[in-house]
């Protein structure tokens, strides 16, 4: 599959073929058990409540067995009583899922196959001067809008950094770091030649 191939100034300057991983059968229970679990390694499990025995206080029975028509109490810290313990609550606990890396490698070119027609291509991103604007303007000249956007490229510099950090759509990713989900996540896929053609091994 062919996609367009464009310049730094945002002119389109022929097409280029697509790595053939780009051309895999989309395999979507991966795709699911993979964003399950990057999802639950984002939770950070530290919700935390006290039982009976954490609460401060409650440590003389409230009033006698027997003899003034109460029911029994045993502590003001009952889990029955205001401000007592809380049965079965929430510890902090970890959610993370651990897959096998070959897992998440077949769940990232199902990912990057499902948006193959979402994907440009710029032939390199040459950033003389910090400006925003000039990165936004190329960005439309290349027919993205403003939709959500993730620009993948081998390395990112610190002036491209700075550059994209005020665009309130674009990403900036390396390419190493790339997942199933952050590719599933944005509306159009946007490779440096240079980053795209690392996939040509795979």
């Amino acid at each position: 599959m062919e996609v367009p191939l464009y310049n730094s100034g945002g002119q389109e300057k022929g097409r280029i073929n697509l790595p053939t991983i780009f051309s895999t059968e989309i395999n979507v229970p991966l795709l699911h058990e993979v964003v399950i679990a990057y999802l639950s390694n984002q939770r950070k499990g530290c919700a935390s409540t006290k039982t009976r025995s954490e609460v401060s206080g409650g440590g003389r029975k409230p009033w006698r067995q027997k003899g003034t028509g109460r029911a029994r109490a045993g502590s003001i810290r009952s889990p029955l009583w205001r401000h007592g313990g809380i049965t079965f609550g929430p510890k902090p606990r970890h959610y993370t899922q651990n897959l096998p890396k070959k897992k998440l490698k077949n769940a990232l070119i199902s990912a990057l196959a499902a948006k193959k027609d979402k994907i440009k291509v710029i032939e390199n991103l040459q950033i003389d001067e910090i400006k925003t604007k000039r990165l936004n303007e190329l960005l439309q000249k290349i027919g993205l809008g403003e939709k959500k956007t993730l620009l993948v490229t081998e390395k990112i510099d610190n002036k491209l950094k700075l550059v994209a950090r005020n665009i309130p759509y674009l990403s900036l990713l390396e390419r190493r770091n790339l997942n199933a989900y952050i590719v599933l996540n944005c509306e159009n896929l946007v490779f440096t030649e240079e980053a795209l053609k690392k996939y040509e091994s795979l």
